[in-house]
């Protein structure tokens, strides 16, 4: 690879991901979602270009993946050309690859077989043209995973928002808002607590008789 990559630490990396993998577990489970669900490595391995073989390691703080760059690249590049294919099913050619990022055909070829390394300006060029975040092609695996499951994170922080509190809902469906609203000002627990019996003392009153 060229001068200019910025690629974290494998230390610095590595906890990030473990700080995130902690995260997406505890919104798992909140919301009752399996952790194969949500650490699916397929699934991973797609977002992030990391080999499905070695999504799992890296999840459980293992050392694993590639840490030569021109051997990730061809990994994630590879990757890309798998899954990331045309409308029709096929995968783009090395021309079409070439026309999309603006390189000859020869280019193209020396990047997918190994014979050239990529400058970074290839791979920018490459990721817009499949459509993947910048960094897809050359990040360390582990901040790769990172990034991937941030994107899982925001997705089950989206979920839980939509989990609004039973009491939440309840207030809404009987169109109570204002007085839990206003009882929430009271200064005291005790002011709160004669509410709530006023409130008792109500619904007797007003609750229906059995008919005979």
């Amino acid at each position: 690879m060229t001068d200019g990559f910025s690629v974290p630490g494998p230390t610095a990396a590595a906890g990030l991901l473990a700080a995130s993998v902690a995260r997406v577990t505890e919104l798992a489970d909140k919301l009752g979602q399996s952790h194969g669900e949500v650490f699916d490595v397929h699934r991973l391995s797609d977002a992030s270009g990391v080999p499905a073989d070695v999504v799992a390691a890296p999840l459980a703080g293992r050392p694993a993946g590639e840490p030569d760059l021109q051997a990730r690249f061809l990994q994630r590049f590879d990757l890309l050309r798998r899954t990331r294919l045309k409308p029709n099913g096929r995968r783009y050619t090395q021309q079409e690859i070439a026309d999309g990022a603006g390189m000859s055909r020869q280019q193209a070829g020396a990047l997918i077989n190994g014979d050239r390394r990529p400058t970074m300006e290839h791979c920018d060029a490459i990721q817009r043209f499949f459509q993947v975040h910048a960094g897809f092609l050359t990040a360390d695996d582990a901040d790769a995973l990172n990034t991937a499951l941030q994107r899982t994170e925001q997705g089950l922080l989206q979920d839980f928002a939509g989990e609004s509190d039973p009491l939440e809902r309840l207030l809404q469906d009987h169109g109570v808002r204002g007085i839990a609203w206003r009882a929430a000002q009271l200064p005291t627990d005790k002011h709160r607590d004669k509410v709530t019996e006023w409130l008792d003392l109500l619904l007797e009153s007003v609750k229906p008789t059995d008919q005979p």
